[in-house]
C-alpha cells in the first residue's frame, strides 16, 4: 500500500504572530568579553543566554546553546578550536615530538622547518641540556 503525504501545514496569522519577531544575534569578540564581565554575578547558562547563545524550539522551551557559547569565548581570547589547518596540506600537524631512528640520526620534518622559516643551508650550534636540545641559529655574517 502507498502511502500519501499529508500536505505541508501552514502557519495560520496566529501562529505567526507568536512567533519571535526578532532574532537573537549572539555576541563575539570584545562585546561578549564585556558582557560576561557585566553577567559575572550569573550562572554560566544564564550568561550564554544573556550572551544570545540560546535557541527556542517549536514549543517554547529555550536551550542553551553552551558549547557555541565557549568556543566564542575561546575565540574572542584568540584561541581558534575549530581551525583543522594541515602544515604540510596533507592532513597532518606538527607533533612537536621526535624519535631517535636506529641509525642515531633525528629528523626534524618540513612542518617544523616551514613554521621557523628555514631554507637549505642552515646551520646551527647544537647544545645539550638536561633532558633538551637547543638549536642555536648561525648567523652567515659572523662565519666571514
Amino acid at each position: 500500500m502507498a502511502r500519501i503525504a499529508a500536505p505541508a501545514k501552514q502557519k495560520t496569522p496566529k501562529a505567526q504572530a507568536e512567533a519571535p519577531a526578532e532574532k537573537v544575534i549572539p555576541l563575539t569578540g570584545k562585546a561578549l568579553k564585556a558582557k560576561i564581565k557585566e553577567l559575572a554575578s550569573l550562572s554560566k547558562s544564564e550568561t550564554a543566554k544573556g550572551c544570545g547563545y540560546y535557541t527556542v524550539d517549536k514549543s517554547g522551551n529555550v536551550k542553551v546553546n553552551l558549547t557555541k557559547f565557549y568556543d566564542a569565548v575561546l575565540q574572542s581570547e584568540g584561541i581558534n578550536v575549530d581551525e583543522k589547518s594541515s602544515v604540510d596540506g596533507r592532513g597532518r600537524e606538527a607533533s612537536y615530538r621526535a624519535t631517535v631512528h636506529q641509525n642515531g640520526q633525528i629528523l626534524i620534518g618540513s612542518a617544523y622547518t616551514r613554521a621557523l622559516n628555514l631554507s637549505p643551508g642552515d646551520e646551527f650550534e647544537i647544545k645539550l641540556g638536561y633532558k633538551h636540545i637547543h638549536l642555536k641559529a648561525i648567523s652567515k655574517d659572523t662565519e666571514d
